[in-house]
């Protein structure tokens, strides 16, 4: 294994472990909370708790085991690292983290009384499960512009989110003001990241594809071939394209992941009176 390699590996590892310690931790925070905060809050937290030990466990196995997905390439030679396992697993957990991301949303725009905000709220999980459809296609095809369409549904649905946020701005208490900012700061960043890198990188690879007439599988050929089929390779020149997003989604992401169960308590605010 290279050097750069090895460091980065060893630094994905390490961010996992803290983050599963982050999550016990956080589970018995949470519990030590129960008293103090109303019984619907507190089944709300801890259904973001179970989710979250969802997308925390499943990011920690993606560190140990990183998975190159279209290329069929990984760090170690075992079943373990084949791309059908690795893509489940990531299946798995960011249906959890996308549903967090419903949660969070609908109880604010429950507290605000916001019509957007409840059809933002709808719509998360439904285009996710979409992006997951198009990362299964393009996993499995070899073809990257399921991959592109994946990535750029996933910051339609952060700009989704950010602007019905925005749009509960004036509606928002004084308490709910931090909130707010920091989640539109946050989705903001991301929705820079993901069409200004992430989905560039991608659309790249699928034109460099098409400017060598690659052949692409049929889902029932990928499926056989991402089973069966893994190349180990632990040279940074393979790898350094996948360092950034990998780096930042198994720590930042995990990190906010865990954060959503100790979010804020929302108080509902009056309804506004309806125009006559």
């Amino acid at each position: 294994m290279s050097s750069e390699v090895l460091v980065w590996w060893f630094f994905l590892c390490v961010v996992s472990a803290a983050n599963v310690l982050a999550l016990l931790y956080s589970a018995r925070a949470l519990r030590q909370r129960q008293a103090g905060i109303a019984p619907e809050v507190y089944a709300t937290r801890r259904w973001q708790l179970l989710l979250s030990a969802g997308y925390v466990l499943g990011c920690a196995y993606r560190s140990a085991l990183p998975v190159f997905d279209v290329q069929r390439i990984c760090l170690f030679d075992s079943w373990l690292s084949s791309v059908v396992v690795g893509r489940s697993v990531a299946t798995v957990a960011e249906l959890c983290f996308a549903t967090q991301w419903a949660l969070l949303m609908h109880e604010i725009s429950q507290a605000t009384h916001s019509r957007a905000g409840r059809w933002a709220a709808r719509a998360v999980l439904p285009l996710i499960a979409l992006a997951e459809t198009c990362s299964w296609y393009a996993v499995l095809t070899t073809a990257n512009i399921g991959h592109v369409i994946e990535e750029s549904l996933w910051g339609i649905a952060a700009a989704l989110l950010v602007a019905s946020l925005l749009s509960m701005w004036p509606r928002c208490t004084p308490r709910q003001r931090p909130l707010v900012l920091a989640l539109c700061a946050t989705g903001a960043a991301y929705v820079v990241f993901m069409f200004m890198v992430d989905v560039p990188m991608y659309w790249s690879r699928w034109l460099a594809d098409e400017a060598l007439g690659r052949h692409y599988l049929s889902l029932q050929q990928g499926l056989l071939d991402a089973s069966s089929r893994w190349v180990v390779s632990q040279q940074w020149q393979v790898w350094k394209s996948e360092v950034l997003w990998m780096s930042l989604y198994f720590s930042v992401a995990v990190w906010l992941s865990i954060g959503f169960a100790h979010a804020p308590v929302l108080q509902r605010q009056r309804a506004l009176p309806t125009p006559a």
